[in-house]
């Protein structure tokens, strides 16, 4: 099979890169390297068993090379939620406005299957947790998660339009080796620059799930290969949730560290858009045979090791 991941030089597209290269297929990669590292796919590059296409999903050109592809996975996006209430209009062009020329380019080019990340936070603060795929309604309380409803509208449309078929999975926290952002990477390198105090955003209080990538690169497949209809949507995370407290002791704990001061800046979100509690009902994925293996605590200390491990590294 010939496979396109866009964004597929950075975090989660890496190990999706693995994950089709271990299976057999031949891998384009299309990654303007703005987030992503080569570092990520290059024994790929090396072994000839991926090509990397250095483009931006905006510019044009990448457009022909995606001839001939069995499916696309589209992973590139601006990742960042907190960022995203400072440049609504780069979120905007790197999520909505990107999708929509994948989009557009696939039904040129006859490429008839997309696989795409969206996000929890499409749900917004909502009333049931844990929160099942067809909760309603939704109501982003970000521009980036906004963004991402956005583009899960837009392909429901062109797949029930072209006649294509799509995967969309809404994840909870997805963490591990090669993560460049997020709670785990923010509490490291406080804690490298301060091993005597930690800051926590918001009250420490906010509880979500956390999920292994490896675990979450799985569970994609697993649902491609088991699911048959023009627009496929799932929750994907773990069955249980932890609070940001709790993160700052696992991370203190496996860095060796001891006697760490907590401070906190107060309230009970980290910053604008942040959903303070979020949990997600994976049963619809386990209607086809899947369970999450690993917890939300399991997943976090895994990750905190690697990502030690990947700062070793650097």
């Amino acid at each position: 099979m010939f496979s396109v991941v866009t964004g597929g030089a950075g975090f989660i597209g890496s190990h999706i890169v693995d994950a089709l290269v271990e299976k057999g297929d031949k891998v384009l990669v299309i990654d303007n390297l703005s987030a992503g590292s080569t570092a990520n796919i290059m024994p790929h590059i090396e072994n000839g068993k991926v090509e990397l296409l250095r483009a931006d999903l905006l510019d044009d050109g990448w457009q022909d090379k995606i001839d001939g592809a069995d499916r696309v996975f589209h992973i590139a996006a601006d990742p960042d939620v907190r960022a995203s209430a400072i440049s609504p209009g780069k979120v905007y062009d790197n999520n909505v406005l990107a999708t929509e020329r994948v989009l557009e380019a696939m039904r040129e080019k006859g490429v008839k299957e997309l696989v795409f990340t969206s996000t929890s936070t499409v749900y917004g603060e909502a009333g049931v947790i844990p929160t099942p795929e067809n909760y309603s309604p939704m109501i982003p309380i970000s521009i980036y998660a906004s963004s991402k409803l956005a583009c899960e509208a837009m392909i429901a449309g062109y797949a029930h339009t072209y006649g294509m078929k799509s995967w969309v999975f809404r994840f909870a926290n997805i963490i591990g080796e090669r993560s460049g952002h997020g709670v785990i990477w923010d509490f490291v390198h406080k804690l490298m620059d301060n091993p005597a105090e930690l800051e926590i955003l918001g009250d420490g209080k906010q509880i979500k799930s956390y999920f292994s990538v490896g675990a979450c690169v799985e569970a994609v497949l697993f649902a491609v290969e088991n699911s048959d209809e023009p627009f496929n949507y799932f929750n994907i995370g773990s069955e249980d949730w932890i609070d940001v407290t709790s993160i700052a002791g696992i991370v203190v704990e496996e860095m060796g560290l001891s006697g760490v001061k907590f401070t906190y800046t107060g309230g009970d979100r980290g910053w604008v858009g942040d959903v303070p509690k979020m949990q997600l009902g994976v049963d619809k994925l386990k209607g086809l045979g899947w369970k999450p293996e690993t917890g939300s605590a399991e997943s976090i200390r895994l990750a905190v090791r690697a990502t030690l491990e990947d700062i070793k590294q650097i």
